[in-house]
């Protein structure tokens, strides 16, 4: 997180490439993994306990499945299922924030 030679834009780009993905998700994979960072040094930084050592940063081959990317594959019915519980959550938490008394 602290690095500065990293940079998620570029291993968006890599990651696309190995992957075989446009160029129009290098956009969305970069600010996914800045988000994601975001989150974590808020989370960390009013956190009592110290953010643990890494000693090796290469995961062990028997954990590569696990932590690696999932690529899902869907029909075109699946996605507009998908599409529809997200229509219908973005609703919910609106009504939700329209509801919330600001304090």
């Amino acid at each position: 997180m602290s690095e500065a030679n990293n940079s998620a834009e570029q291993f968006a780009m890599k990651l696309c490439s190995e992957l075989g993905l446009g160029g129009e998700f290098v956009t969305g994979i970069a600010y996914s993994i800045r988000g994601q960072l975001s989150w974590h040094q808020r989370t960390y930084a009013f956190s009592e306990n110290p953010l643990p050592v890494i000693e090796v940063c290469v995961r062990n081959q028997s954990e590569v499945e696990h932590w690696g990317p999932v690529m899902e594959t869907l029909t075109d019915a699946e996605i507009e299922k998908k599409i529809r519980d997200q229509d219908r959550n973005t609703r919910r938490m609106r009504r939700l924030a329209n509801t919330t008394p600001a304090w």
